[in-house]
């Protein structure tokens, strides 16, 4: 049930934060997600920090999901490895027009999808019960 519960998360929430470690240290920042069943996908500015970050380190920590209901309102805890792909098809895939406000759209050279493969999801406040943990290998 929790594999369920927690596609249906991603399916309905879109916007996270993304850590990484910068000079050994975390930084977060919001992010847009896409996700094909359990793989998440992200634009970003092959030019930013971010991008260094993850060549140095490519392990990832994700929180999304949290609507500010309160407690018991579900979300996911995602850990998980970075790579970051070109592929056009992909780029056109993930496209919308807000994205025009960093990109000329998806063929500018400076748009690179980041692609998160979870090595573990947490299912986190459920009405108060413990996290359910999902394992990938």
């Amino acid at each position: 049930m929790s594999k369920k519960q927690a596609l249906k998360i991603l399916e309905e929430s879109h916007i996270g934060t993304m850590a990484t470690v910068e000079n050994n240290k975390p930084h977060s920042r919001y992010m847009t997600f896409f996700n094909k069943d359990f793989t998440l996908y992200t634009p970003t500015n092959k030019n930013t920090h971010k991008i260094e970050d993850i060549e140095a380190n490519p392990y990832t920590h994700i929180l999304i999901g949290y609507e500010g209901e309160g407690f018991g309102d579900l979300f996911l805890e995602i850990e998980g490895k970075v790579s970051e792909s070109q592929d056009d098809t992909l780029k056109e895939k993930i496209w919308e027009d807000n994205m025009k406000n960093w990109f000329e759209g998806p063929e500018d050279p400076k748009l690179v999808i980041l692609v998160v493969e979870p090595t573990m999801i947490r299912l986190m406040n459920k009405s108060g019960e413990p996290p359910e943990i999902i394992e990938f290998q």
